[in-house]
């Protein structure tokens, strides 16, 4: 069976391992503050680093699981929702990664030291040090990008598994997609021939 013929599995799985990739990342140190007063190094975390790191990993984490139930059109909401999230993700990571802005670490170097105002704070550090997180993260995210456009692309071909999950009468139509085997035993249950 060829990989577009899985896609819904497929699809599930990478968004559900960039999501985790997320959210794991979120926790770890992104960034190490080198102090100009000599003082112990400052660490920063994702989250601090790029605050809405852990809610858009949290939302892909569920677009990853709802996108296991739902319909056609659902699914392609969901697909360019994460790939939306992908975008906007590996653009500040790779501007944390690369350009490392003062503003990433300002709010944990003010919670540590006291110093507040752009200008004082740029005075106090020396140096800002990446680790290998950022670099984990923008992976997972051009993971998520990739899920997303695939997801987008093999959606249609999809078999209709969210359906047995609905109570409108839409749930009983045909015209999803390929019905599966517990689709056609909730059919029955309905009292439906699903041979007919």
């Amino acid at each position: 069976m060829n990989i577009a013929r899985r896609g819904r599995s497929v699809s599930v799985i990478g968004l559900l391992l960039a999501g985790g990739i997320g959210i794991i990342s979120s926790t770890q140190t992104w960034l190490t503050v080198t102090r100009a007063d000599a003082g112990e190094p400052i660490l920063v975390a994702g989250a601090d680093a790029m605050a809405l790191l852990a809610p858009l990993s949290l939302a892909v984490l569920a677009v990853g699981a709802a996108l296991a139930l739902v319909g056609r059109t659902l699914r392609y909401i969901f697909a360019a929702l994460a790939l939306s999230a992908g975008v906007l993700l590996t653009w500040w990571t790779a501007e944390i990664l690369f350009a490392t802005p003062i503003s990433a670490v300002a709010p944990t170097v003010t919670e540590t030291t006291g110093l507040a105002g752009s200008t004082t704070i740029a005075d106090m550090i020396a140096t800002i040090e990446p680790s290998t997180w950022p670099v984990l993260a923008l992976i997972g995210w051009v993971l998520l990008i990739v899920t997303a456009l695939f997801a987008l692309a093999t959606a249609h071909r999809w078999k209709s598994g969210g359906r047995r999950f609905r109570t409108d009468a839409a749930a009983h139509a045909d015209g999803d997609g390929p019905v599966d085997a517990i689709d056609s035993w909730d059919d029955l249950s309905r009292g439906t021939d699903p041979t007919r």
